[in-house]
């Protein structure tokens, strides 16, 4: 089996390649970082630099890595050193938009765009997107962070879309978005204050409730939006 995380070095990423190597040791791991060398190391894990905003970068990836069972992107970004999401639209900043789109947004489409023959390969595949509920246009019920939930938003309507035509061109391929709840990791640090401990999930914990979906998903299942506890989510 042939595996490929996009972010291997986040909170998120990071946990799901140390799970894969326990529930499968005899998968070839392939995970790629943007700015340093990841120290941990393992002889069934293949680090690759990767600028996920770069289609080039993207492209050149796809062609090292021909024939792949799972897909998993596990980049993303809800706050930079000079923004926090907007509490309110007079706080909209044009480039702090269109960061959110560059990072949460565009990278799920080129990927998809360039490794669908690499998936092409397996008898049974699987594309899997981190999402976020507050993506989700129906469950928005308070509002604000309009750049991170316009850049979910069309994430997910791409998932959607991609599954959709792969029913035909990849009828083996599952295609899901996958809604971590929040995790404790870098991007919800500044968040976590206001978040039940029991609601404060480890990056060990949702990995594996991710993989425990995967395990038991089919092409059957493909285009749903799926939460951590294996809940149907509203697009």
């Amino acid at each position: 089996m042939n595996i490929l995380i996009i972010g291997g070095t986040g909170g998120i990423g990071l946990a799901i390649i140390q799970q894969l190597l326990i529930i499968k040791p005899h998968a070839n791991i392939h995970a790629t970082f943007f700015r340093h060398q990841p120290q941990y190391q393992h002889s069934q894990l293949h680090w690759h630099h990767l600028d996920i905003s770069l289609e080039n970068q993207i492209a050149a990836l796809a062609k090292q890595l021909p024939q792949l069972d799972v897909v998993i992107n596990a980049v993303g970004m809800l706050h930079t050193a000079k923004h926090q999401p907007e509490k309110s639209i007079q706080q909209f900043d044009v480039a702090f938009f269109q960061t959110n789109i560059q990072i949460n947004t565009l990278p799920s489409l080129l990927i998809a765009k360039h490794f669908m023959t690499s998936l092409k390969t397996s008898p049974r595949s699987y594309f899997v997107t981190i999402s976020a509920k507050v993506g989700s246009i129906e469950d928005n019920k308070l509002g604000g962070w309009i750049s991170y939930r316009s850049s979910k938003a069309a994430l997910n309507m791409a998932i959607k879309t991609i599954s959709i035509e792969w029913q035909t061109k990849l009828p083996h391929c599952c295609v899901i978005a996958f809604h971590p709840g929040t995790t404790a990791s870098a991007l919800s640090e500044p968040f976590q204050r206001n978040v039940a401990p029991h609601k404060l999930f480890t990056p060990t914990y949702t990995a594996q409730c991710l993989l425990h979906l995967w395990a038991i998903l089919t092409p059957e299942d493909t285009g749903q939006f799926l939460s951590y506890n294996g809940n149907i989510l509203p697009w």
